[in-house]
């Protein structure tokens, strides 16, 4: 029998694949049972309600999207070129076989309407996007409106590229937002 944390991390990888390729509602438990081989008691008694698995699969891709905005971030040598990176990012994601746009936006949706706190959790993470862009931007030396513009550049890429199928919305955008940028310095 596996633990309790191997089991845990088994239905979430798997919800979150399965979720992300096929939407929240249209996988049943039993789907993510039979792929993670952990027992529908077993996940019920981890996760008491499919919302619940639902926030455990949003915590997961917090942690997987930090952790991939401060890889790319780290890899740039300057403050401008941190902002840059973030839409370099977005390019490697765009160009995965796997993606399907922003699961967070996904996820709002489908249950954002039926669910305050899965909404909630999509709402945190969008504005915890927005505060790391901020802090940026304040490195940078850039005035502070240009972190909204910022983000909403690289939500608007995440939304055309999956839409579209055209990866190249991460390129678009990583032009805007040098536009943007450099005019934002000159101005300041």
């Amino acid at each position: 029998m596996i633990d309790e944390e191997t089991a845990r991390e088994r239905v979430v990888s798997t919800a979150d694949r399965l979720f992300y390729a096929h939407g929240v509602q249209a996988v049943g438990m039993d789907a993510v049972r039979t792929e993670a081989g952990v027992s529908l008691k077993r996940i019920y008694a981890l996760f008491p309600s499919k919302d619940d698995l639902v926030l455990a699969v949003l915590r997961h891709r917090t942690e997987l999207w930090d952790t991939g905005i401060a890889d790319a971030v780290a890899g740039a040598a300057t403050p401008c070129g941190k902002l840059l990176a973030i839409f370099d990012f977005l390019a490697t994601w765009f160009r995965e076989d796997s993606f399907r746009g922003c699961a967070f936006i996904n996820v709002f949706g489908e249950l954002g309407g039926g669910s305050e706190t899965v909404a909630e959790a999509v709402r945190e993470q969008k504005a915890s996007f927005q505060r790391r862009v901020a802090e940026l931007v304040r490195e940078a030396g850039a005035p502070d409106h240009l972190a909204p513009q910022l983000a909403l550049l690289a939500e608007g890429a995440q939304t055309t590229a999956a839409i579209s199928g055209d990866p190249e919305a991460a390129g678009h955008a990583r032009a805007a937002a040098d536009t943007l940028i450099r005019c934002a310095l000159a101005d300041s």
